[in-house]
Parts: structure tokens; C-alpha cells; sequence
């Protein structure tokens, strides 16, 4: 019984460490780094940061579609961080 209450209590601990290790925020990926966007967009890693970084630098990405442009964005993914994208500072 006490392990089982000891394994319940990391588990716990574990899930809310991931909970807000993985929690994204609004960021600008016409202006953020790579850095940046990686850590602002939940299952975004360093890689395809940095192919959107490269793209919104090249053509100032305006609209959420246009990430599907960046090699490894598809439908599922841009569903997935559309709400934290944003296009330009705001006011």
C-alpha cells in the first residue's frame, strides 16, 4: 500500500512538471528567434524553430497557413499551435 501511494504521488509529480513544461504562449514568429519560437510553441523542438524562423524571415508570414510552407508543418501540427501564433506585435 505504501508503495502504491508512493508510485501515485511521482506519477503525479511527473505529470505536472510535463503539464508546465509543455505549456505554449503567444509569440510573433516574424520577429522571435528560433529559441523563442521553440520554447513559445508546444511540440515545436529546435529544428523545425528554426525552418519557421528561416521562412517568416524570407516572406513575413502573415496568416497561419502560411507555415505549411516550412518543411514538417502540416494540418495537424498548425491546428495544434495556431492560437499561439501570432504575425505582429500588438498595439
Amino acid at each position: 500500500m505504501v508503495i502504491r501511494s508512493s508510485i501515485l504521488v511521482v506519477l503525479f509529480s511527473a505529470l505536472s512538471i510535463l503539464s508546465f513544461s509543455v505549456s505554449a504562449s503567444p509569440v510573433n514568429v516574424n520577429k522571435a528567434s528560433s529559441e523563442e519560437i521553440s520554447s513559445a510553441l508546444s511540440g515545436i523542438g529546435p529544428a523545425k524553430a528554426m525552418a519557421i524562423s528561416e521562412h517568416c524571415k524570407k516572406i513575413t508570414c502573415s496568416k497561419p497557413d502560411d507555415l505549411l510552407a516550412v518543411k514538417g508543418i502540416g494540418e495537424k501540427t498548425l491546428a495544434k499551435i495556431s492560437a499561439d501564433l501570432r504575425f505582429k506585435d500588438k498595439k
